[in-house]
């Protein structure tokens, strides 16, 4: 059997759609097509139903995908490993949530291109959640960073760490408040302005619902698209923001901002370390992915 049909026929059921498993494959759909129903004549049994968006295995194809993934993927790593080597520099292209990734991925990744590092270069991007898991599937990066756990057989996620997210603002604010207000619940911070990424409140929405039991009472006076911006802005007095414990503990250290609430139970955010399923088997990607792994073990 034709090792090059059985990986396209691997592709193609991880990625669940002939157009994805062709983009990834770097062939043109009507190839992808063509492998596959030669394999299917070679089997002489269809391995895809087709639907109208993407396609289902078949028994038969779930069975091929199970025998013969494991074996293909083991085939990739010995190829790479050949170019594993003191020679040769690999590129990793990473996505993630800026700040994130920003803050806590590259400067751990870091540590691998330098000058003791092993040959391990680096090129990272930047988006959304949906956005850098939609960019990994389409195979423009090799590993990602999400909130969002992705669903399907293209894509493995496993758990990286979780975030406190905590109520902040600049002391002023606090002064204002008073120190037992929130005791009788979010009442206390209506109509008082608040700072956010986006006008659908989303990290003061989630708080309020988590600790407070409801809705915020109000719209957003700052929106900025960085939660770096965001605690910029509530350190200079804008208003009242939620964001992650660890990129707001320096300026809680040096009293820039300070806790206006310190729930039983805060509000946590999971990350996941998200690659295409199969692609462990090339040495860099997996270096990479153990080594953030062991880095967050020292975040949480």
């Amino acid at each position: 059997m034709d090792l090059a049909l059985l990986r396209t026929f691997v592709t193609v059921h991880r990625a669940g759609s002939f157009t994805r498993a062709a983009a990834l494959l770097g062939l043109s759909q009507p190839a992808v097509t063509s492998q596959i129903r030669t394999l299917e004549r070679q089997l002489g049994r269809p391995l895809f139903l087709r639907q109208a968006r993407g396609v289902t295995p078949t028994t038969i194809g779930d069975e091929l995908a199970h025998k013969a993934a494991p074996h293909l993927d083991a085939l990739v790593e010995i190829a790479e490993s050949g170019l594993d080597d003191e020679s040769s520099l690999r590129t990793l292209h990473l996505a993630g949530l800026p700040e994130f990734t920003t803050e806590r991925a590259l400067p751990a990744l870091t540590e691998l291109t330098g000058a003791h590092g092993q040959g391990f270069a680096l090129r990272a991007s930047f988006g959304t959640a949906e956005e850098v898991l939609e960019g990994l599937a389409a195979g423009h990066h090799e590993l990602a960073i999400s909130t969002v756990r992705p669903r399907g057989a293209l894509l493995s996620a496993s758990p990286l760490c979780d975030e406190e997210h905590v109520l902040v603002a600049a002391p002023r604010w606090a002064e204002r408040i008073g120190p037992d207000a929130l005791r009788t619940g979010a009442a206390a911070l209506e109509n008082l302005p608040l700072i956010e990424v986006h006008e659908s409140l989303p990290f003061v929405s989630r708080y309020w619902a988590s600790v407070f039991d409801t809705r915020p009472g109000a719209s957003g006076t700052v929106i900025v698209p960085d939660l770096r911006a965001v605690l910029a802005c509530a350190a200079s007095g804008a208003g009242l923001a939620v964001l992650p414990r660890y990129l707001c503990a320096a300026a809680l250290d040096r009293a820039e901002v300070v806790l206006l609430h310190d729930p039983a139970v805060p509000p946590l955010r999971t990350y996941f370390l998200v690659v295409r399923t199969g692609s462990l088997a090339l040495p860099h990607v997996a270096r990479a992915h153990e080594w953030l792994r062991r880095a967050a073990s020292r975040w949480c």
